[in-house]
């Protein structure tokens, strides 16, 4: 196993987030699913993901570079300092009875008394095995959870029919897949929905992150989206205003016939109950709300001017009171 720092090619002094960004570079460089035709692509991406899990952990990394534990993240062991030694460290190698013939058993100490004596305070010979060899109380290796990849955040764009009828779309992943997204029936405006499994890839062990899909929709040449209601400007003839009338109104589901009111001023509102975006994620169906828009006719109308100009002369009002 290589260096993990020549691996990410990064200098022992890099930040966390230098660390961090060479992993994810490589990893998206050699990612399998973008290497399928090379087969030491995969071997590259798990050496970097090996590399990362040492150099990416905070403990890890300070061991390493103690030379507590080798690339690999496995224990170095070299020995007891002051092996051989006499009193105050090492051991001491004594015969038993018998002299030179007899049996021969050794004492370890670590730079204490015998027992009884008081020896280091707060040392226990037991502890040093279980940091170089991962052992805790019963000898079961200790270790956290497996690190997990990564979410990816993605944006897309529907259109309004999209959004009413349901449906899907493609999005395209950083690591160049494409995958087709279900849209639910009557999505709003900025909903996401979540893609498990679809993110970063995770170091050995770690489960990948997930894909974020935020959904936008695209603004629509009649209807206006707030929330989970529709907004329609609706052009009449000045005589449909005094008058009233009876007229064609577009919903999403088609024509329906809209009722003016006789004497509706421009800008008044009407509301047609049930026909913004359908129910969806049990929230009810939206409404349609109309703003009339009184419009005259084009081109000039000697008849049309005449009339203005005796209601001016006859019934003059100013719309504007008040303002």
């Amino acid at each position: 196993m290589r260096d993990p720092y020549d691996v990410l090619g990064v200098a022992k002094t890099a930040s966390a987030a230098e660390i961090k960004k060479a992993f994810r570079n490589l990893a998206k460089k050699y990612h399998p699913d973008q290497n399928k035709n090379d087969p030491k692509a995969k071997e590259k991406f798990a050496e970097a993901n090996s590399a990362y899990e040492i150099l990416g952990d905070e403990k890890k990394k300070a061991q390493f570079d103690r030379g507590e534990i080798d690339a690999e993240g496995k224990p170095r062991f070299t020995g007891f300092e002051g092996f051989g030694a006499g009193p105050g460290g090492g051991y001491r190698g004594q015969r038993g009875p018998g002299g030179p013939g007899g049996a021969e058993h050794f004492e370890f100490h670590f730079g204490g008394d015998a027992p009884g004596g008081g020896g280091r305070a707060g040392f226990d010979p037991s502890d040093l095995f279980a940091d170089l060899f991962g052992a805790g109380a019963g000898g079961r290796r200790g270790g956290r959870a497996p690190r997990r990849g990564e979410d990816v955040a993605l944006q897309v764009t529907i259109s309004l029919a999209e959004a009413v009828t349901g449906g899907s779309t493609r999005v395209f992943l950083p690591t160049g897949r494409t995958l087709d997204v279900n849209i639910p029936i009557g999505i709003e405006d900025g909903k996401q929905i979540r893609l498990r499994g679809q993110g970063h890839a995770a170091p050995p062990g770690g489960e990948p992150g997930d894909a974020i899909v935020t959904i936008h929709v695209a603004p629509d040449p009649l209807f206006a989206i707030s929330g989970r209601d529709l907004k329609l400007d609706l052009p009449i003839a000045f005589y449909e205003a005094v008058l009233g009338a009876k007229v064609a109104a577009p919903t999403l589901s088609g024509k329906v016939e809209l009722t003016i009111p006789a004497g509706s001023n421009g800008g008044r509102v009407l509301r047609l109950r049930g026909k913004g975006l359908p129910a969806a994620e049990g929230k009810p169906a939206g409404d349609l709300y109309v703003t009339l828009r009184v419009l005259l006719p084009e081109g000039a109308d000697a008849e049309l001017e005449a009339f203005a100009q005796k209601c001016r002369t006859a019934k003059p009002y100013d719309p504007r009171k008040g303002m």
